[in-house]
């Protein structure tokens, strides 16, 4: 369980971030290609996951992997890295694989959001002399800030779910270091030699009632915001 949080806790702000970053640039109508940017970015997200993750095996192999390579060549390592070998990597590793895989769902959501924000409002403030941090920090986050919550809570709640990814990666090694809740589940059940099906039946009641609490959570968020879109 601490392992899964600690999973969410460093990847749904750096998808947060980074996704909102780049939806800010591709909502700009003077951006050239900009569609192209918005297919390329969401790509990775209609790929099947556990082809994902038996293509990034490869890449951070180190034996030949396209990684290590290049950082050989650049003169950045001296020997290669087992990304995915070693337990202080590993769930760093796959975390970065996580966030490029579905970067593009959490750029949608802001995307969605920044529609709703009336570009009369930049107008006006570009002719107050408002430059482009004004901008973002008077117009866009207060304005954002509402479905801020709502995708946070949705893409902590997708985070949770990443039994494809690291089963095919890692299969919750080395160590068990990668192992999160939903694969612990899996091992106590399917892959222990003597299955226990009692206790992974109770470790998924306990990640269910979890699961449940955030979806409670995200009901109360949405509600407060449609209470806020009423008020004002």
């Amino acid at each position: 369980v601490g392992r899964t949080f600690l999973f969410a806790v460093v990847t749904v702000p750096i998808r947060l971030t980074l996704a909102l970053a780049v939806a800010i640039m591709l909502n700009n109508p003077r951006l050239p290609f900009a569609r192209l940017f918005r297919t390329a970015l969401f790509l990775p997200v209609v790929t099947t996951t556990a082809i994902v993750g038996v293509v990034m095996q490869f890449i951070f192999d180190p034996a030949g992997g396209p990684v290590n390579l290049l950082l050989l060549d650049l003169g950045l390592v001296d020997r290669p890295i087992n990304f995915l070998g070693d337990s202080s990597t590993a769930i760093y590793t796959v975390m970065g694989v996580h966030v490029w895989k579905w970067f593009g769902v959490t750029m949608i959501y802001w995307l969605a959001a920044l529609q709703t924000v009336n570009p009369e409002l930049y107008e006006a403030a570009r002719v107050d002399g408002a430059n482009a941090w004004d901008l973002f920090r008077g117009i866009t986050m207060p304005l954002l800030l509402p479905f801020a919550l709502i995708i946070g809570i949705i893409t902590f709640i997708d985070t949770m779910e990443v039994f494809d990814l690291i089963l095919t990666m890692t299969g919750g090694g080395p160590f068990f270091s990668t192992e999160v809740i939903d694969v612990f589940i899996y091992r106590q059940a399917f892959a222990a030699t003597i299955p226990r099906l009692g206790y992974a039946s109770a470790a998924a009641v306990t990640f269910g009632i979890l699961t449940i609490a955030l979806a409670i959570i995200q009901f109360l968020a949405i509600r407060h915001v449609r209470k806020e879109k009423v008020s004002s």
